[in-house]
């Protein structure tokens, strides 16, 4: 009797279901983030398009923002992963219902729509609300160091700066010297010389722009040239206000007057202060708005992410910041937390704050703390071994004292539990530690767009422990 195994005739001709619907099940996150886009307002996505309907015909918005979601929630970020997903996996399959953008087409959509799309965090804490998964009687508040799309080797001083824009003039002269030799360069081709080519040249250029207009627009690239010459512009910005400002500050110095009106003491005389010549300091002429920030291990070049998180790890707020400290963020972080949480429908108000030492602000806690809120935050951080001046007394002895109460005790243990859990999902089983997009206002785009599908994942969870077996 010969072995039995079953049939493996990869020519046997196959007949796939007729409806999209027989090809995942029911649970799928697929049909669950297809479900959670119909509940969204897409009305800024549809703005950006005619309303007449001419010109060529783009790719559904609401099926884009399905796919940028998917894909965002499964961890591929990669326009050109994307389309292919669009071809080899079924959950891509339905959500692009059987069509598959090219990359270029995900690019530009993510590009042209980035305010619309930061948006669609407001949205899902919304379903969030909805689902009793946003209470917010406890919040923790705390960033994570994201790498930006730049090296740390792309920084550049005031000289090193003119030093390339100055190699890329010299570059282009010599390629239009071997390109038009003695010639001007810029004389009308043979075709162009005549009226009649002139007319029909235009023409097709007419109609084809006229092709364009209707698809997303595409923004405009900057060159290196130009982030060069940009980045010598923000030295030179730099200097000059540090230099408006020394002129202002000798000025009121000169009066001999203090703010308070009393007449300064020769021991109050501030030391004259010369700027400097050329401008100091460097900037990253891959992402200008990118810092080189510190994280325990080292300095990265990249980003601060802030996020807001209660004790279901549903993100409140998330926000973007290029300083390398947390300090100072506490209140923006708060008032942050509390409009997303209104324009989501969430009229239960904060009782309590937690957050590290890093987010010391004596002024902020006390601004806090007198519009009703409990703020826990540590007077200083364990990692240091001394006290810090002044710890053992004024706030900081007082915010010591709770913390070492019972009740201060295990509110703060909620601390790390609460939200360090959040940043190593979405950095290490998600894989998402770095930004794609340039500049602050592209990465708080995909910042708050990670976090959004981070609560649409819990979202998901939720619904699937509650579906029935």
């Amino acid at each position: 009797m010969p072995q039995n195994f079953i049939g493996c005739d990869r020519e046997q001709v196959l007949l796939m279901p007729p409806s999209l619907r027989d090809w995942l099940p029911q649970n799928h996150l697929a049909w669950f983030v297809l479900a959670a886009v119909e509940q969204i307002d897409l009305a800024a996505f549809y703005a950006a398009y005619r309303a007449d309907g001419h010109g060529r015909a783009a790719h559904e918005p609401a099926m884009m923002v399905g796919l940028l979601v998917y894909a965002y929630a499964r961890g591929q970020r990669s326009s050109r992963r994307i389309e292919q997903a669009c071809i080899e996996d079924v959950g891509y399959r339905v959500i692009a219902a059987n069509q598959a953008p090219d990359h270029t087409t995900i690019a530009r959509f993510r590009q042209r729509h980035e305010d619309a799309i930061a948006g669609l965090f407001g949205d899902v804490l919304g379903l969030c609300a909805q689902a009793g998964l946003a209470q917010v009687d406890v919040i923790a508040i705390d960033g994570t160091k994201m790498h930006a799309n730049a090296s740390e080797d792309a920084n550049c001083d005031y000289e090193q700066l003119a030093r390339q824009i100055l190699a890329e003039a010299d570059a282009v002269d010599r390629e239009e010297d071997e390109r038009f030799g003695e010639r001007r360069g810029d004389e009308l081709p043979a075709h162009l010389a005549t009226g009649d080519g002139r007319t029909k040249f235009l023409a097709d250029a007419k109609r084809h722009l006229e092709r364009q207009r209707a698809e997303e627009a595409r923004p405009i690239a900057a060159s290196r040239p130009q982030r060069l010459r940009d980045c010598k512009h923000r030295l030179e910005d730099e200097l000059e206000m540090e230099c408006r400002a020394n002129a202002e500050y000798e000025a009121r110095h000169a009066s001999g007057l203090m703010r308070n009106g009393t007449r300064r003491g020769p021991s109050q005389t501030p030391k004259p202060y010369t700027p400097p010549a050329t401008p100091q300091g460097k900037v990253n002429t891959t992402d200008p708005d990118s810092r080189n920030v510190k994280t325990r291990q080292a300095w990265v070049q990249g980003y601060n992410a802030q996020a807001a998180t209660n004790e279901h790890h549903i993100v409140i707020a998330a926000e973007l910041t290029n300083s390398s400290a947390d300090f100072g963020q506490l209140e923006p972080m708060v008032e942050a937390a509390r409009r997303e949480l209104l324009a989501a429908g969430v009229e239960d108000g904060l009782d309590v704050v937690l957050a590290d030492a890093g987010y010391w602000n004596t002024t902020q806690i006390q601004t806090l703390a007198a519009n009703g809120l409990q703020v826990l935050v540590a007077p200083q951080s364990r990692r240091r071994k001394t006290t810090r001046p002044g710890g053992d007394a004024g706030l900081m002895g007082f915010m010591g004292r709770v913390l070492e109460s019972p009740r201060g005790k295990a509110l703060y243990r909620k601390r790390s539990v609460m939200i360090e859990p959040v940043f190593g999902h979405t950095k290490f089983n998600r894989g998402m530690d770095r930004f794609q997009r340039r500049g602050r206002a592209a990465c708080r785009s995909e910042w708050r767009l990670i976090t959004a599908t981070h609560n649409l994942l819990k979202l998901h969870a939720q619904h699937k422990a509650l579906a029935p077996a």
